[in-house]
């Protein structure tokens, strides 16, 4: 009984083995086969665009892109950065965009007096517009409704 057990660990370890190394070899890269370490594979840091006016979105229910620099924002489980603007007490004040309704509910749907946990971390769905060429080409398109 032992033998046999241990003859089926090694037979798994080794198929797995094997096919992560297949499914490693399948992997590409956006630059190439370039290492990350070499001196020709460095990658300029994308210059953000400077505060301005809300962005515009490109479809329904994409969260709103971030219209100024948050380099050195710190957001974790006791402090988050965003919110001394972008909460309701305080965006007047901070001519700020206030927080969506949406944030407050969790994911059953029930209606919170802070925000959510899942909506917390703003950086997960809000991002900094930056100044870059897109990695990939496409052929995307605005939704009309929303770009006349």
């Amino acid at each position: 009984m032992k033998k046999s057990l241990v003859a089926g660990i090694i037979l798994t370890l080794g198929i797995l083995g094997f096919t992560s190394q297949v499914s490693a070899e399948q992997v590409q890269s956006l630059r190439g086969a370039n290492d990350l370490d070499t001196k020709s594979n460095q990658v300029a840091v994308k210059r953000n665009i400077p505060d301005r006016d809300p962005i515009a979105r490109d479809y329904v229910q994409q969260p709103p892109l971030i219209p100024h620099k948050i380099t050195g924002y710190k957001i974790n489980l006791k402090f988050n950065k965003c919110l001394t603007c972008h909460s309701w007490t305080n965006y007047k004040e901070a001519h700020a965009t206030k927080i969506s309704q949406t944030h407050f509910a969790n994911r059953d749907s029930n209606v919170m007096a802070n925000v959510a946990a899942r909506r917390y971390f703003c950086t997960q769905c809000h991002v900094p517009q930056a100044d870059a060429k897109p990695l990939v080409e496409n052929t995307f398109k605005p939704v009309s409704a929303i770009h006349k």
